[in-house]
């Protein structure tokens, strides 16, 4: 199993950010065929300071095979696009292999 991650910065506009992540972004990522599931993170800091980034999206896919294809389908590209729309600047991206699911 590979993961894309999604680090996210503070946005300006917090409000904006939040509606239309939570209420479009994800949707559309969520069509995206391959993946297997999604999880998403908020950061804090125990100090009570503010962490460097906002937000964390774990995007899952079975192998590194089906993550490279999920990025020609139509779906993948109009999520991309979606995310350059609102996140322009905000978002970095990792890449991981998953070596152990504990429980």
């Amino acid at each position: 199993m590979v993961k894309m991650i999604a680090l996210y910065k503070h946005p300006e506009d917090l409000e904006a950010f939040n509606r239309h992540y939570f209420g479009t972004h994800l949707e559309l990522n969520g069509k995206t065929p391959g993946l297997v599931r999604s999880e998403v993170s908020k950061f804090f800091d125990l100090r009570g300071g503010q962490p460097e980034h906002y937000l964390m999206c774990a995007m899952y896919f079975e192998s590194l095979d089906a993550l490279k294809a999920s990025f020609k389908t139509p779906e993948s590209r109009e999520a991309a696009a979606d995310l350059q729309s609102f996140a322009e600047g905000l978002v970095t991206f990792a890449f991981a292999e998953v070596l152990d699911e504990l429980r």
